[in-house]
């Protein structure tokens, strides 16, 4: 069955979050992206940038699940905060290390 499943980590991994992010689209779920930042030579605001933490936190409301990259297990406080939301909503909680040392890729 397929699962919508957003996608939380630190920008630091966007690269690997970006392939994560098509490994499990490709087994069939509908994966929810953050919004990264990309276009040269623009100017985020710091309201801009409260707005997309707010959109973030939308995409998880409408996931069934949130998928952590904690590479080398790193997990930041914003992505922290993801998490204590994902919970309080009643979400399940995927840690990607975790899927790499089980080889479940199965979700």
């Amino acid at each position: 069955m397929m699962k919508i499943i957003t996608l939380c980590g630190s920008f630091k991994f966007k690269k690997e979050m970006m392939e994560i992010a098509e490994k499990i689209a490709l087994k069939g779920n509908c994966i929810i992206t953050p919004t990264y930042h990309v276009i040269e030579d623009y100017e985020i605001t710091d309201e801009q940038l409260r707005k997309l933490k707010e959109e973030h936190f939308k995409k998880i409301e409408l996931a069934d699940a949130i998928l952590v990259v904690n590479v080398k297990n790193y997990i930041g406080d914003s992505t922290n905060l993801e998490i204590e939301y994902a919970k309080k909503l009643g979400k399940e909680i995927i840690y990607y290390t975790d899927l790499i040392k089980e080889k479940l890729y199965k979700i």
